[in-house]
């Protein structure tokens, strides 16, 4: 049977729909979720289709992340990138959304996914954030631009910080660490090394952007630390396997 993670907070919404994959190794590529890592691609169109029986009224966005700090408002209700790279949206690593039945996604193999949820003004998010996007301040310019475009209100937001490498296997050196020395607990050092903890400045970014604390869930799985159940491209060495969290409007 097989098996996602889900945030209770969300869970309790029934505008919202939202669930995180985890691997399934009786699926094509233990139900990797990505077209663009050389997998045979019809292969993953299969496993995207058993997801895709789930939610048989969502129409599924997907975006060419480039750990960017780009923003998308996904304005209609049609399947971007879910059948072929050509049509996924360009250079993104944030979606926004107060459409109905439109399931924004984001691919992981470490990097932080991070989903939000206004149930005051119905609008959902799904960010990417891997370091380089947490440097530039993705998911605080996601809540910006929620408030920006459609009049969300921060402490509203209700957030779920999904599975991705914790502080315990995230090791950096100085030229990563230092873009985040000014954040309290940001990492510890080790010798001549820094276990970087981005689900925490992640964290930090959305309590400055003025989201209550207990509105934020996070789920504390280390991706690589539990590679047996998500896929961690530092304890699997370059792994081609991706997972998939996605949230959208009922």
């Amino acid at each position: 049977m097989q098996n996602f993670y889900t945030f209770e907070h969300l869970a309790k919404k029934k505008m919202c729909h939202h669930l995180v994959t985890q691997k399934d190794n009786s699926k094509n590529y233990a139900f990797s979720l990505a077209l663009h890592t050389q997998e045979n691609p019809h292969a993953i169109l299969q496993n995207r289709a058993k997801l895709q029986q789930k939610f048989p009224n969502m129409q599924f966005v997907v975006a060419n992340q480039t750990h960017s700090a780009n923003i998308h408002i996904v304005s209609k209700a049609q399947a971007l990138g879910w059948e072929s790279l050509e049509s996924a949206i360009e250079n993104c690593d944030a979606l926004i959304t107060n459409q109905k039945e439109i399931m924004l996604t984001i691919l992981t193999a470490d990097c932080v996914p991070i989903l939000l949820f206004d149930p005051t003004q119905n609008v959902v998010s799904a960010v990417h954030a891997g370091w380089r996007g947490t440097e530039q301040k993705i998911l605080f310019q996601t809540v910006k631009k929620m408030q920006e475009v459609f009049n969300s209100k921060p402490q509203d937001l209700l957030v779920g910080i999904a599975p991705s490498i914790g502080k315990c296997c995230y090791e950096v050196d100085w030229n990563v660490a230092q873009h985040f020395n000014e954040i309290t607990n940001a990492y510890d050092k080790k010798e001549d090394k820094y276990m970087l903890d981005l689900p925490h400045i992640n964290k930090m970014q959305l309590l400055d952007a003025g989201v209550q604390e207990a509105n934020i869930e996070m789920s504390n799985v280390c991706t690589a630390c539990e590679v047996e159940h998500y896929f961690s491209y530092r304890k699997e060495q370059g792994c081609s396997g991706r997972f998939m969290s996605m949230i959208g409007l009922k």
